[in-house]
């Protein structure tokens, strides 16, 4: 479960985040969607502890959120970056389990290993690739490599930023479908950051509309395409003239 509760955040005088409220029930898929710039990462750092909002509260699963003692929630959070963000230096096994290799729930590197290549059968690739680096991989494989690496120790919750940026059509596909496969097999509870419509469609439940700090809309997934709120109509179609500033 997540819930933000009346979040502000300011950055050199500009508001970035003006009384955001949202609350993600327990086993459900959320999409977090909004123009380029309007605070979605920044809802992301808050509830991962890295950055303290001005004003408000955010609680996963009832704990509140602090980024003087991040580790009291990112033990319960699984995370998927923009751009896979893998470590060029480390084979694929290393970086799916770095988190058990150099966090404080040590694991052996034998053990790691076994739990790394049983997470890659998860995203649908064999043990072979535990032993290769990012550069030998395609960009669909990395990606699976890093939602290996964002459900590795079955986390309560799984964050997504921008999913399938980067991706060719049939990747997006097969990575949506894997997500939504996991979302549904392991009950957890995910927060996905998109612009990609029918990304959100696949994989949430629920939607969500940020614009300049405020959550606009909120709906399910399937009334988005159809919905006449104006911030909607804007962004899925795409028009310049409209209640969302694109300037």
């Amino acid at each position: 479960m997540i819930e933000i509760k009346n979040i502000h955040k300011t950055f050199a005088k500009q508001k970035v985040l003006d009384g955001v409220n949202m609350f993600v029930d327990q086993g459900s898929s959320t999409a977090l969607i909004g123009t380029s710039g309007g605070g979605k990462s920044v809802i992301l750092k808050i509830l991962l502890g890295l950055i303290e909002p001005d004003e408000g509260e955010v609680f996963i699963d009832n704990v509140k959120v602090s980024h003087r003692e991040p580790g009291r929630t990112l033990s319960r959070i699984g995370m998927l970056f923009q751009g896979s963000a893998l470590f060029d230096s480390l084979p694929v096994w290393q970086n799916i389990c770095f988190k058990f290799l150099k966090g404080t729930e040590k694991l052996s590197g034998k053990d790691a290993k076994e739990l790394a290549i049983q997470n890659l059968e998860k995203v649908g690739l064999n043990y072979k690739v535990a032993n290769k680096f990012p550069a030998d991989l395609s960009g669909g494989m990395k990606k699976r490599v890093a939602l290996a690496r964002a459900i590795v120790g079955n986390p309560k919750i799984i964050l997504f930023d921008e999913p399938t940026t980067g991706l060719d059509p049939i990747m997006t596909n097969t990575i949506n479908s894997l997500i939504r496969e996991i979302v549904e097999t392991m009950d957890v509870t995910t927060l996905t950051i998109t612009h990609d419509i029918s990304s959100v469609q696949q994989i949430s439940d629920n939607v969500a509309l940020l614009d300049s700090g405020r959550i606009r809309w909120e709906g399910k997934s399937k009334e988005l395409k159809g919905s006449k709120d104006p911030y909607v109509f804007q962004f899925i179609n795409g028009k310049h003239n409209g209640p969302i500033n694109v300037n």
